[in-house]
């Protein structure tokens, strides 16, 4: 059984780490024409994108780069993340971070599937704490 049943899961939220975040929103807003919304006490930048035909995209988050090795990340929605977690490791995946909270949004995990790339898995649940 799928995670999702029916439904397919999508890319539906994206981050990007920054060395220089001024800099980072200067070039993708140049290039991409992404608009940025600061959360200061977050340290931490929603962006929102368009498709080509002009109707809303994918939204995605830009903040200081936690590590070296930190690179972009895809989240993959879930309707559980419990679920999905476990399906990762029966697959042949890892977890690279256990399920963690964003306050009022909901939950997230990083893995990494069999070829070695890493997603994560997104779980909307405006009662995560």
């Amino acid at each position: 059984m799928r995670v999702c049943d029916s439904l397919m899961s999508t890319i539906v939220h994206f981050d990007v780490p920054a060395e220089d975040v001024a800099r980072a929103k200067k070039f993708y807003s140049a290039l991409l024409g992404w608009k940025f919304e600061s959360f200061p006490e977050m340290q931490y930048n929603l962006i929102t994108t368009a498709n080509l035909d002009g109707t809303p995209g994918v939204g995605g988050g830009m903040g200081k780069r936690m590590e070296p090795s930190q690179r972009m990340m895809n989240y993959f929605g879930v309707s559980s993340i419990e679920t999905a977690m476990n399906q990762v490791k029966s697959l042949g995946g890892k977890l690279i971070s256990e399920k963690m909270a964003v306050p009022g949004m909901g939950y997230l995990a990083n893995c990494m599937d069999t070829e070695g790339n890493a997603f994560g898995l997104w779980e909307e649940n405006t009662k995560a704490k």
